[in-house]
């Protein structure tokens, strides 16, 4: 074999390893699943969202799943079209809005002439798959604090397991925005 020839093989091999496999893309749809009611009053306190907070190891554009008693597990090829830390804050806010009434949920910073009757702080401890694969797990504590100090904050936490109904990682994301819509609906129902 000439040296041409081998080098010219060598670069094919190389330019062959340096594929990497096709990216797929997922997103949290905007659209909560299932029928949602109209709020239950129109007249709802106005509540101020912020912060809200996420584990750093969501923090990352992989999709991750639990594996054993301690590591996780990703699929390079399996990547959120959006952060988590800009989805999870505007999905809740939205789903809240369609729960307590367009009006009555702000994000953070406020607008202004928006003023908040209290402020909801929520941190989500736990979002991912289980070792299983077959639910999402999503763990949660939030506080709603009274902004004008007349009474103390209200502090719930929530563990909600959501089945996912398919074997596939568009049914695994499909589940992950069931919970979110799980934990609106808890938040709601505070008073």
């Amino acid at each position: 074999m000439t040296a041409t020839k081998a080098t010219l093989l060598l670069l094919a091999t190389l330019a062959g390893c340096g594929t990497s496999p096709p990216v797929q893309l997922y997103q949290l749809r905007a659209d909560p699943p299932g029928l949602v009611a109209a709020p239950a009053s129109s007249g709802a306190a106005t509540w101020a969202l912020g912060p809200v907070v996420l584990p750093d190891y969501l923090d990352r554009d992989a999709i991750v799943r639990t594996s054993g008693q301690a590591s996780l597990v990703s699929n390079p090829g399996e990547r959120w079209a959006e952060s988590l830390r800009d989805a999870v804050p505007r999905l809740l806010q939205q789903d809240l809005a369609r729960l307590r009434g367009s009006d009555s949920v702000w994000r953070l910073p406020l607008p202004p002439g928006v003023a908040a009757a209290r402020q909801l702080r929520v941190e989500i401890q736990r979002l991912d798959a289980d070792s299983s694969g077959r639910s999402v797990v999503l763990q949660a504590r939030w506080t709603l604090i009274d902004s004008s100090g007349a009474s103390k904050p209200v502090v719930a936490e929530r563990r909600i397991d959501v089945a996912v109904t398919g074997n596939d990682t568009d049914a695994l994301v499909s589940a992950h925005r069931s919970a979110l819509w799980q934990l609106a609906q808890a938040i709601a129902g505070q008073p």
